[in-house]
């Protein structure tokens, strides 16, 4: 069994949550409200602004021309391409640095940099696999059971389902596991656990969106 495949039936409890999530359910019908889908998308917009460092640094320390070559394209497509997605539903400009993480936006953050800082390359991989499977996955799971022909946010979940996001899922769960297949059983099992809090993380990062969730001090 490919190690990407171990990975995803290991999280299968915590995306069959997800999925089940009101924030995704409503979001499947389109009636999220406006507000709650636009704090999801600041707080992805902070995210993001981490997003580029995260795989820019990923490369630095890759040894393979054609995985270095794959997270630069990561670092400068995809961010662009989520950058122009959020362009159609954020009216006012809006700067990432001036809004704050909330708690769960700073945890996903932090621990990602924390791996790519102290963590074996692998390790480090596949902790931000997530970002490209879970979307993947949440987006084909909308695409097929969505029952309204006018829902307000057909592009991200088009987005997400569509073929140019799952062609990068491909790159990356391919990288994943040809690191996985050279590594120890021991560097496997750190990759796992890696892969299953960021999935675990994920959730929550939909979750605080739905609650507009907020710093109490």
């Amino acid at each position: 069994m490919k190690w990407s495949n171990q990975a995803w039936e290991a999280v299968q409890p915590v995306f069959k949550k997800t999925i089940e999530h009101p924030f995704i359910q409503e979001l499947m019908n389109g009636t999220l409200p406006k507000e709650k889908f636009l704090f999801y998308i600041e707080q992805d917009a902070i995210y993001l602004s981490s997003y580029s460092k995260l795989m820019t640094g990923i490369a630095t320390q890759l040894s393979q021309t054609d995985h270095i070559n794959s997270f630069i394209s990561f670092a400068s497509d995809n961010l662009e391409q989520e950058k122009e997605l959020h362009k159609l539903f954020v009216t006012e400009p809006y700067q990432p640095e001036l809004l704050e993480a909330t708690p769960t936006c700073l945890l996903y953050t932090s621990y990602l940099l924390k791996h790519l800082s102290v963590s074996p390359i692998e390790v480090t991989v596949a902790a931000v696999l997530p970002c490209f499977v879970v979307y993947q996955e949440v987006g084909l799971y909308i695409y097929r059971n969505q029952t309204s022909e006018n829902n307000p946010y057909k592009a991200w979940i088009e987005t997400y389902a569509g073929e140019e996001h799952r062609e990068s899922v491909r790159k990356a769960l391919s990288i994943c596991n040809e690191l996985a297949q050279k590594s120890t059983p021991e560097i496997r099992k750190a990759m796992l656990d890696s892969f299953i809090t960021s999935a675990k993380i994920e959730h929550l990062f939909w979750d605080s969106a739905y609650r507009k969730e907020q710093w109490i001090i």
